[in-house]
């Protein structure tokens, strides 16, 4: 099944103008969350820990066309489509963890 990730203007600017607010950040195509969703290999935190909302999702995942892990948080709407609320480059023990499960296979 291939998931679907929405993002509204508010969020898809938010993440696009990442590297103006965070020193050495990256800005994020809304298009490469969707790759990194829908990665075979990707790790899934629903709900959320680190959110207050029943129906959060976070998402590690590989971009191909963006050449990166990503994280991606959202909330799931009740279709059960993804809304997009903010995403980033994977660093740190959520990375080293990705690749550890990728390598797996």
């Amino acid at each position: 099944m291939v998931e679907r990730i929405e993002w509204d203007e508010e969020a898809r600017k938010h993440i696009l103008t990442r590297s103006a607010r965070y020193a050495d950040s990256v800005d994020i195509d809304p298009g490469w969350t969707a790759e990194a969703v829908n990665d075979p290999d990707r790790l899934v935190d629903e709900p959320d820990p680190r959110s207050a909302h029943a129906n959060s999702v976070r998402v590690v995942g590989y971009s191909p066309s963006a050449q990166m892990v990503i994280t991606v948080v959202a909330l799931r709407g009740v279709a059960g489509v993804l809304h997009g609320a903010s995403a980033w480059k994977t660093r740190g023990a959520p990375l080293r963890q990705y690749w550890k499960g990728a390598g797996d296979e």
